[in-house]
């Protein structure tokens, strides 16, 4: 550099700092040997700060507002220097601006599935997606702790560490509230409220403020999500066999105005519509099934399914057995009871609607019981007549 640009250098300077790049969050003005003559002017715009740097060690800071530098307004700088009558010479110190306005839209997501345990499903694995916005609030802290010596300082630089604090804290989070998955999507509000105030408290060490913090989604595995589906289709078909019906009913409508297959093509698409409405109608059950169209005067009327007639109540008989009321016993029991020659025609029997006790072979719906005596076979004594 010549002696002319040097000199130059050494003249009042304007300081200020425009951002073309809306990611930059701390900017140093560069100068020549960092020299700042008496009298410069210094320009901070709104959403910024400058911090003056003397010799490694933070001095004064400049909010938004046009300054003419002096010891006046530099009393830190002024102090280290040993500016105890004023100054007529270049200082030299390093000044930083920082971008104080809101870094919106940074995308936050879990790398890894986070593992809960489900009431309903058993152990899942969830993934998270969000965004969120933070802002310096102390820069000099931030300067001093996360920036150093770094002349360019970008969101890339530390949104990573920022979105790690995020994820902890959402895993743990959501970990610890214990509601079901089909639940949360209507916690998402109480989900950013609880972890961005746990948030705030940890971004304040690095001299941020979280200004916002969003979860935009959660969401399960693929598989799992995909037997929801399966599940929820089933609920919203509900009737199936109205269901088959009103798709065979479609089938048909669709392949009788086809118009791109002429005649031809419409008497097939109904062939076939017919064709599904028939094997749609023969997997029903045959009680649900319409009946035929019969003509009527007036039209065709559909004929109702004709259910079969209720079966005939079976009779039941009590039995006296050793002079003890037993049953009621119904016909197939009554017949086994005779083979094994429990009842006889001479047995006590009783039901309802008669009006004493009677004989069996005497009652004429027990009579078949006890079939055809055959007659005595010639020469032979009669036989005599059970007890």
């Amino acid at each position: 550099m010549g002696l002319f640009t040097k000199l130059k250098n050494e003249f009042i300077d304007i300081i200020e700092w425009l951002d073309p790049s809306n990611n930059t969050i701390v900017y140093r003005f560069e100068r020549y040997q960092n020299e700042i003559k008496m009298g410069a002017k210094l320009t901070v715009r709104e959403s910024q700060v400058a911090v003056f740097i003397n010799e490694g060690q933070i001095a004064d800071v400049f909010q938004p507002g046009m300054y003419t530098l002096s010891t006046q307004n530099m009393p830190i700088l002024a102090t280290l220097k040993g500016w105890k009558y004023g100054f007529n010479s270049p200082f030299k110190a390093e000044v930083y601006f920082v971008n104080t306005k809101k870094f919106l839209d940074n995308k936050w997501g879990t790398p890894n599935p986070v593992m809960v345990r489900d009431p309903e499903f058993g152990p899942v694995r969830l993934r998270a997606f969000g965004v969120y916005e933070y802002r310096v609030e102390d820069a000099a802290k931030f300067i001093k702790d996360i920036v150093g010596t770094d002349g360019d300082f970008t969101v890339e630089k530390i949104n990573n560490q920022l979105r790690n604090i995020i994820i902890t804290r959402f895993s743990d989070a959501v970990a610890e509230s214990k509601i079901p998955v089909l639940d949360m999507a209507s916690n998402y509000n109480e989900f950013s409220e609880k972890i961005g105030q746990v948030i705030i408290d940890e971004y304040k060490e690095y001299g941020l403020n979280m200004t916002k913090f969003l979860v935009s989604n959660i969401s399960l595995p693929e598989e799992v999500e995909k037997a929801m589906d399966k599940r929820s289709s089933m609920g919203v078909l509900g009737d199936l066999n109205r269901y088959t019906q009103f798709q065979a009913a479609n089938a048909m409508e669709a392949a009788a105005t086809n118009p791109g297959g002429g005649a031809a093509a419409s008497g097939m698409g109904m062939g076939m519509g017919f064709a599904m409405a028939g094997q749609m109608m023969n997997a029903m059950n045959p009680m649900q099934q319409q009946m035929y169209q019969q003509p009527q005067q007036g039209g065709y009327q559909q004929q109702q399914p004709v259910a079969p007639p209720p079966m005939p109540a079976q009779s039941t008989f009590f039995v006296a057995v050793n002079g003890q009321q037993s049953g009621p016993f119904d016909m197939n029991t009554l017949s086994s009871m005779v083979a094994n020659g429990q009842l006889t025609k001479d047995t006590l029997v009783w039901k309802q609607g008669m009006p004493s006790w009677a004989a069996a072979g005497s009652v004429q719906e027990l009579s078949s019981l006890f079939g055809a005596v055959p007659p005595p076979m010639p020469g032979m004594p009669p036989v005599p007549p059970q007890m």
